[in-house]
């Protein structure tokens, strides 16, 4: 069997988030040479091309897709595995703005791990609709913020990923073929609904309106009870709804963008760094 050196990886991902050779060796505290040499060593050991260059522009190969998620998850459990053994010292408070989806899905499980690996970091978690996330205000109040973007082909360089956004509704519930749409949605201002509205008058397929709460428990449970449909993030439907096949009447609605977003002054914020890291391995 052939192991992948943790420093070979820590290399890839590097460039691979960078896009530069130089800005990757400056930041690993290595020469450019250097750098280039242990990315040529991991595309021996993998026996693929993992970065191809686009004109000026580094991009992953598909060779090299496939791999950076497991190399991100690796690199997180790795250093999840050291800041225990050697009782990590970091300490602070961070102020993460996150949507409700994520806090009801995917937070639990990284903020359980991040507070086992880092006992001395305190977590401040602040569940808005992204829109408010990303306002001035939002932005000046939180250290690291991960939200939603409706065009995730415009967005910048802190885009994690994107993901389908789906149709969801009650496991139990059998959905007639015709008349209006049922939504349940949060307030003006929400991605799923802007998405899932837009949608339907595309397709000119008549809605309503039925219900409308700002978290996904609430919207878990009027839809648990039958009163209609939502749209979510793929990636975060609960296991007891379910998602519905795309059709005349619930058409396809596109991707989202997820993007993670730390202040300027927190660039060198180790614990905030830490925290970035723990997330990409997990959403990534």
């Amino acid at each position: 069997m052939k192991n992948l050196p943790m420093d070979l990886l820590r290399a890839f991902v590097s460039v691979a988030q960078l896009g530069s050779f130089t800005r990757a060796g400056e930041l690993l505290g290595r020469s450019q040479p250097a750098v280039s040499l242990q990315l040529q060593r991991l595309e021996e050991l993998v026996g693929e091309a993992l970065l191809v260059r686009n004109g000026k522009s580094l991009e992953l190969s598909d060779a090299g897709d496939d791999l950076y998620g497991y190399a991100e998850q690796i690199l997180a459990l790795n250093d999840l595995a050291i800041s225990q053994l050697s009782k990590s010292t970091v300490e602070g408070k961070i102020r993460l703005g996150i949507p409700s989806e994520f806090a009801t899905v995917l937070m639990p499980k990284i903020v359980s791990r991040f507070a086992k690996a880092y006992p001395n970091v305190t977590l401040e978690v602040n569940c808005e609709l992204s829109k408010s996330l990303l306002s001035k205000s939002g932005k000046a109040t939180h250290d690291l913020i991960l939200a939603l973007e409706d065009n995730p082909s415009n967005t910048h360089s802190n885009l994690l990923k994107t993901d389908e956004l789906v149709w969801v509704a009650s496991v139990d519930q059998q959905m007639p073929k015709v008349g209006v749409v049922p939504l349940i949605a949060a307030a003006q201002g929400c991605i799923y609904r802007h998405r899932a509205i837009k949608t339907l008058e595309q397709v000119k397929q008549p809605w309503q309106i039925v219900y409308t709460i700002p978290d996904l428990t609430g919207i878990q449970y009027a839809i648990q009870e039958g009163l209609g449909v939502t749209v979510l993030a793929k990636s975060t439907v609960p296991e007891n709804l379910k998602i519905l096949t795309p059709s005349a009447r619930f058409p396809e609605l596109g991707e989202v963008g997820i993007s993670l977003i730390s202040s300027a002054s927190n660039k060198k914020n180790e614990a905030v760094h830490l925290l970035v890291e723990f997330i990409k391995a997990s959403l990534v």
